[in-house]
């Protein structure tokens, strides 16, 4: 099934993503107020996205078999009710069990919209629907950062239940809008599809397409994910605990740099898309963050902090699509959705990384979680060679 429009979609997307980043600039006040560890803000995260890896290939296979748009409403109930537990958590014990909770349907949820939109793209299209989608989630996600941040100056609790209730209903409209995209459509037992979705039966399923140049962008995506989860978490933090900012400039800062990376998307992004080599011009855009990266780490001052920050955020934006089209072209339409759950695992587990040890390393120095991400930007791009060469000479 090949559908040109998808407005209907892509509308509800911003909402969604939009609402996801509301708690955000709020988590370091929450922390803060709880009165707990700074390795919280890391521990907290990884634990969410643990199970998002967990997961993510679970619901990527069983899209095979149930409709996109019922992942995505049943998982974006369960998103809300898992940000209500966080907005309620008391105690360090309860922060975490919130984070896991929500980290199981945020896994189902953001795979299903990455397999929805390639099993309703054509070939001509995909790369360029798959770069819209990445754009709306880093955008909106920027914007809900701006809103975020502005409801936790009236209130913490305020911003996260309105986060949940927007999360709720734009569940319920996803399943009103979308279409049927099962590829399977006769009867399966229940039995079969629960054992073939087992979480750990889907990486094994992954076995079967598999090659070492497809592990080298699997790499990339780890990697990216690992430094930019260190980064990003480290850098919410870094303002509220050396700068003593509160969640609003935060959100400022977050809503800049989103409307940064939208003229980067719609303009850099495409034209690489279009007009170069991919895996070639992706070494170049993991070396311009590797460099941002290093200012970060050499700089003090709280406005050359923020400057090469925004560089940093901009240019990993163009990253997410342009790896997102090099699997997508490796991909057969029959493996579509076990690969984008696999894609999805693959950046969670850098996430898993970048969070526990951004966590454990702020502790010892607030400059160290920005090293680390620039370590893991580093080999990201050596990866990348590497897949380019293959591409190029072996393949």
């Amino acid at each position: 099934m090949k559908k040109n429009n998808m407005f209907g979609f892509f509308f509800l997307l911003v909402l969604f993503n939009m609402a996801a980043s509301f708690a955000h600039p709020v988590t370091p006040t929450i922390i803060k107020e709880l009165n707990l560890g700074d390795y919280m803000f890391g521990v907290a995260l990884g634990a969410m996205l643990l199970c998002n890896f967990l997961f993510s290939p679970f619901f990527g296979k069983l899209n095979n078999y149930i409709p996109s748009k019922v992942t995505i409403l049943v998982c974006a109930i369960g998103y809300a009710i898992g940000q209500v537990l966080f907005g309620l958590a008391d105690s360090g014990a309860m922060l975490i069990f919130a984070r896991m909770f929500a980290g199981v349907f945020t896994g189902g949820v953001f795979v299903s919209f990455l397999t929805y939109i390639v099993n309703h793209s054509s070939d001509d299209n995909r790369a360029k629907n798959l770069a819209i989608g990445t754009t709306i989630q880093s955008v909106a996600g920027a914007f809900g950062y701006f809103v975020g941040g502005t409801l936790g100056e009236v209130g913490v609790q305020l911003t996260i239940f309105m986060q949940a209730a927007i999360l709720f209903i734009t569940g319920l409209l996803f399943y009103a809008v979308l279409e049927d995209d099962r590829i399977e459509k006769k009867s399966i037992p229940f039995k079969t599809v629960v054992k073939e979705a087992h979480p750990f039966m889907a990486f094994k399923s992954c076995g079967e397409f598999i090659t070492i140049t497809f592990l080298c962008i699997f790499g990339v995506a780890m990697l990216a994910g690992t430094g930019y989860t260190a980064f990003e978490q480290s850098f919410n933090y870094y303002l509220k605990d050396q700068f003593g900012l509160t969640s609003s400039y935060n959100g400022i800062i977050k809503g800049g740099i989103g409307l940064i990376a939208l003229v980067a998307n719609m303009t850099l992004c495409m034209y690489i898309i279009k007009k170069t080599d991919v895996s070639k011009s992706l070494i170049y855009v993991l070396s311009i963050c590797s460099l941002a990266m290093l200012f970060v780490v050499l700089w003090d001052d709280v406005i050359p902090f923020i400057i090469v920050n925004i560089m940093f955020f901009t240019f990993y934006a163009v990253t997410t699509p342009l790896i997102q089209n090099l699997i997508s072209k490796r991909s057969k339409e029959s493996d579509s959705n076990l690969i984008m759950g696999l894609y999805n695992a693959t950046k969670s587990l850098g996430g898993i990384i970048g969070a526990f040890v951004a966590g454990g390393i702020y502790t010892i120095h607030p400059k160290l979680p920005f090293v680390f991400g620039l370590m893991a930007f580093t080999l990201a791009g050596v990866l990348a060679y590497i897949y380019y060469y293959r591409n190029k000479h072996i393949m």
